[in-house]
């Protein structure tokens, strides 16, 4: 099964996606990450666009693979219809499983929103993978 969650975020801004369950069992995986400007026809805009596993206390642009909280990052480029460079788009994502809340974190320079898509495959986990997650959620909690 798959879930989808989408909408429009502020620069500077931290949205959390509720997916926590009483027992853990639920287990997610992004399976789409995706961004548009909101108006594409007529702004240029930069936008950077994370999701982590933990609650975000601060937003940046920076980018660290290193950091094991982060589950995606995305950055979106894109010029008015005008000009002729058009848009470009940068999406990675972790194949990590997880069974949490997640945040999404933007930031744009030109303080401007950006709509983004997020698709999660569902899934029952065993016993073991869900202690797995749950620990891996402890862990780094407690670390930052």
């Amino acid at each position: 099964m798959i879930k989808s969650f989408r909408g429009l975020i502020a620069n500077g801004a931290i949205d959390e996606i509720s997916l926590h369950t009483n027992t853990g069992t639920t287990g997610y995986r992004i399976v789409k990450f995706e961004l548009m400007m909101e108006d594409p026809m007529n702004v240029e805009s930069e936008h950077v666009v994370k999701i982590f596993t933990i609650p975000q206390t601060t937003v940046t642009g920076t980018m660290d693979f290193s950091d094991n909280t982060l589950l995606g990052a995305a950055f979106i480029e894109g010029q008015p219809a005008a000009k002729e460079t058009g848009s470009q788009t940068t999406v990675i994502f972790d194949n990590m499983k997880f069974n949490q809340d997640i945040y999404i974190t933007h930031l744009s320079e030109q303080n401007v929103p950006v709509n983004y898509y997020v698709e999660l495959e569902v899934e029952k986990l065993s016993l073991d993978e869900n202690t797995v997650a749950t620990l891996k959620d402890i862990r780094n909690i407690s670390r930052n």
